[in-house]
Order: structure tokens, then C-alpha cells, then sequence
């Protein structure tokens, strides 16, 4: 009843003296009359218009019945409709009965429907961000004592990324010949990306093989034992996703990306400089540590200065901020899409975040709470996430050292949210490492071991949610950091 003598009010003074959130009654009334006298304009604005778009109240319970009815393959009229609403409303000195009689008498064209449709819901929009800086503001006033202004930014900038990201016209049904059309065109978006993959390439024939890419809003977790590489594996993935980046500006003024994609990566452990140094080592052929020292010849500092040039024109964002929580984590990714996009997130690694520091957590819950957090993050943002995750000890106690789902710290929760699994294995560190003493035929023995071993390491597929799970074979120069696709027999063209 208060709604309606808002409206009533409304109709009667439509310059109030005081300030109202931002809304237009009468789109709302040329919408909905265009909707009664002609059922087909719903279907302009369905797909995108709710309810709850509409500012006044009688508009909202309007449109919800002429939605239901519709749906139902009823008729929508002024008739039909004013029995589901109260009778004895007073609407500016008119009834229920006539004020839809008004609506449908001063109906706008079908061709318009969806022009008012969408003033309507970007209207709704602002009265959302509306109320976003209102909560921010009475937060920021009454904030308890153990709420901090960090917390309170992160909750804003959550507030304000879901608000952007559902800001577009799309949902509720489509015809099949839509569906068929949107399929296509993701085929031929893979048919444009690198290797023909349905998802991001890594650069690593193999491994998008089993893979078929780096998938959307897939928590791709990434583990071993120090030393196996597990740096250096995802910091060559990153690099080739963002190096083979291409964008193609949209007419609403946003960059799609058509090839590889904008790399997000958090280093919670190393320095920028020092990844970047391992992505100069990778990319100019020059040793790591020569770097570091200075030690490299004028020639080797001219293939450097090339590498960097090149480099300078990636989309490879990294932060180098130590201890962050999941929830700042989390904000800074939104930040990153919103102002850069983002195509991939690396976490560079998993126990190095913490969680919410809730009284009385333990390790093994506030990893859980990680690890779900990541999961729901990475559907939030529709990216793949790989996340980096230690192996606990037990590995080095077995004769195989080959590492399985059960040596995950907490294995429970990283297990569980992980979409995909995958484990790097050199056997080269474990060979090396028994070297007997020379002249003795063990010698021999390590030698022809060594040399089947040198230079190869093994990624495991230890789980795929959506696709088999198995090994690949990629070629390692540890002087450099660099992982590669590894030319074997069967991969090779047939001799003639």
C-alpha cells in the first residue's frame, strides 16, 4: 500500500523537492503498456530485465505477472493481469482497473521496448552503486572493532566487480539457433588460437594435447618437490600465454582477447626482479646466475637487451607482495580484470596465503578455506588459476619418487577443489644425487642412467576432472629455467 501512495504521489508530483535516487516512471510506463497491448515486446527485454529493475513498486508486481503469464504461453492484458493485483489502490485518483487502461492507451511502439528496457535496467545499476556507497559509507561509520578499512575496501571492491560483471543483457532462454551460433563462434575461436585448443595454449604441445588448454575458471593446482622446477615450469606458462597475447577492440569499447591472454601473477615468494630474471635467462639463452653476476660477454648482453625490448610489450603483470590473504588476493585479481583484463592467474604459492584468521582455525581449515576461495574466484572471474602447492617429505621416503594425490599438504581440500592436478618430476635431481664414486662399475651403470635421464622432466596429470589423466615428457635446461616440448620418435616425421 505504500508503494502505490508513492506512485500515487509521483503521478501527482513528479518534481519532489527532495533528492531520489535516480529513476524514470514514465519508461517504465511506456514499457509496460507496450507489453500489455503486444505480449511479443517481452521477449525484447527478457533476456535481461527483471523484476527487480523496476523502481516502483506496482511497476515491479506488473511486470513480474505479465512475465509469468507470457512464459505460460498466456495472454498478458490489462484484463488478464489487474485480477492478480489489489483493486483499491488509489493511483492519482484512479483504480487499478483504469491505470492499466492508461498504461496500455498510452503504449509505446514494440521497435521501442527494448530502448526502454535498457534505460530501465541501467537505471537500476545506479541505484545499485547507490546503495553500494551507502553501505560503504554507514560501514565506515559504525565499523566494529574488529573490522579494519582493508576489509572493508575488499568488500566494496566484491560489491562492485559482481555489480560490474552482471551489469551485461544476457540470461533466461535462447532458441536453439542461437546456441548452435554462439558454439560455432567458440570454435572458431579456437580454431584462431594457437594449437586449435578450446582453452588457453601453454606453449607445451604435450601437455595441451591431454589438456586441450588451460580451461576457464579452472583451479589448476601445481605440485612437487623443491627443486623439480615448479617455478620455472609455470613462469615459462605464463610467459608464453601473455607473449602470444593478441586483442581485438569490441564496439562497446572493451579488448577480447583472440590469442593466449593477460597474465595475472602473484610471486608471494620471489622478488619481481628476480622472476624476471629467470624470464630474460628463458628468453635470450643466458644463464640465470650470469646474469645476476654480470658476468656475460658483450654479445650475450646485446641478445639480452633484443629479449627485453620484446618483453617490454607483454601483458605480464606481476605482484610481488608477501602474505597476502585470500581475500586480498581476491581483490586484486577483480582490480586487474577491470583495469587490464586478465586471461590467466598464476599463485606462486598456495601455503604462502593465509586465510581469514579466524580464532581457534587450524592450518588444515584455514587451507580449506583457501582452496575454495581460489575455486569460487576462478569461476568468478571465468580465468584459469594455477596455484603453486608444496609436497609433504613423505615423497623422498619411497623408492619411487614419482609424486601421487596423496602427498599433498593437506590434501583433503587442495584435492577436492582442484579441477586439475599436475605434478613435475625430474628423475635427473634423484639420479644425480647417487653418483657413486668413478672407476667402480656402479659408475658405469649411474653414467648410462644419467644419461637416459638428463635433461628430461615429467609433468603427471594426477587428476582432470574433464579430460584423462597420464604424463608428459618436456625437455628441461635448468641453466636457463626453461622447460620445452621434448622431440621424440613417435612425434617425429616419417623418414623417407
Amino acid at each position: 500500500m505504500a508503494q502505490a501512495d508513492s506512485l500515487a504521489r509521483r503521478l501527482m508530483d513528479p518534481e519532489p523537492a527532495y533528492r531520489q535516487a535516480p529513476s524514470n516512471v514514465e519508461a517504465e510506463q511506456a514499457l509496460l503498456g507496450a507489453l500489455l497491448v503486444n505480449n511479443d515486446a517481452f521477449w525484447r527485454v527478457s533476456d535481461f530485465l527483471e523484476p527487480g529493475h523496476f523502481h516502483e513498486g506496482l511497476h515491479q508486481r506488473i511486470y513480474e505477472i505479465v512475465t509469468s503469464l507470457v512464459r505460460a504461453g498466456k495472454s498478458a492484458t490489462p484484463v488478464t493481469i489487474k485480477t492478480f493485483l489489489p483493486q483499491d489502490l488509489d493511483l492519482g485518483g484512479m483504480t487499478t482497473p483504469q491505470y492499466l487502461a492508461r498504461l496500455a492507451a498510452e503504449a509505446t511502439t514494440v521497435i521501442n521496448a527494448e530502448d526502454y528496457g535498457r534505460s530501465i535496467y541501467d537505471l537500476a545499476i545506479r541505484r545499485s552503486l547507490i546503495g553500494i556507497g551507502e553501505e560503504l559509507v554507514n560501514e565506515a561509520f559504525d565499523a566494529g572493532v574488529d573490522a579494519t578499512p582493508r576489509d572493508q575496501i575488499e568488500q566494496a571492491e566484491r560489491r562492485l566487480f559482481a555489480l560490474a560483471e552482471t551489469g551485461r543483457y544476457d540470461g533466461g532462454f535462447q532458441p536453439f539457433a542461437q546456441a548452435l551460433a554462439t558454439a560455432v563462434d567458440m570454435a572458431a575461436a579456437a580454431y584462431k588460437r594457437d594449437g586449435g585448443l578450446s582453452g588457453v595454449a601453454t606453449g607445451l604441445t604435450d601437455l595441451d594435447r591431454l589438456m586441450g588448454g588451460l580451461q576457464a575458471s579452472d583451479l589448476i593446482i601445481l605440485a612437487g618437490r623443491p627443486a623439480m622446477g615448479k617455478t620455472s615450469l609455470v613462469t615459462n606458462i605464463a610467459y608464453n600465454v601473455a607473449s602470444a597475447y593478441q586483442g581485438e577492440l569490441q564496439p562497446d569499447g572493451r579488448m577480447k582477447t583472440i590469442n593466449g591472454g593477460v597474465v595475472g601473477f602473484f610471486s608471494l615468494e620471489m622478488s619481481a626482479e628476480q622472476l624476471a630474471t629467470r624470464i630474460i635467462a628463458e628468453q635470450a639463452s643466458i644463464s640465470s646466475s650470469k646474469i645476476r653476476r654480470g658476468d656475460i660477454l658483450e654479445s650475450d648482453f646485446f641478445k639480452l637487451t633484443e629479449a627485453v625490448a620484446e618483453m617490454q610489450r607483454v601483458p605480464l603483470f606481476i605482484d610481488e607482495t608477501g602474505g597476502l590473504s585470500i581475500a586480498q588476493l581476491a581483490a586484486r585479481a577483480r582490480r586487474l580484470k577491470r583495469s587490464k583484463g586478465l586471461d590467466l592467474m598464476v599463485v606462486d604459492y598456495l601455503q604462502l596465503l593465509s586465510g581469514s584468521a579466524k580464532k581457534g582455525d587450524n592450518r588444515v581449515q584455514e587451507m580449506t578455506e583457501i582452496t575454495t576461495g581460489m575455486k569460487a574466484l576462478a569461476k568468478e572471474l571465468n580465468v584459469p588459476i594455477i596455484a603453486l602447492s608444496q609436497l609433504s617429505r613423505q615423497v623422498e621416503s619411497r623408492e619411487d619418487k614419482r609424486p601421487q594425490l596423496s602427498d599433498l599438504r593437506e590434501s583433503g581440500s587442495i584435492e577436492q577443489d582442484a579441477d586439475v592436478v599436475l605434478f613435475v618430476f625430474r628423475e635427473e635431481y634423484y639420479v644425480k644425487n647417487k653418483k657413486p664414486r668413478e672407476g667402480t662399475p656402479e659408475f658405469d651403470q649411474w653414467m648410462a642412467e644419467m644419461e637416459n635421464v638428463a635433461g628430461k622432466a615429467e609433468v603427471i596429470i594426477g587428476k582432470q576432472r574433464h579430460g584423462p589423466t597420464g604424463s608428459v615428457l618436456l625437455q628441461f635446461e635448468a641453466e636457463f629455467t626453461r622447460f620445452g616440448n621434448l622431440a621424440q620418435l613417435d612425434h617425429l616425421p616419417d623418414q623417407m
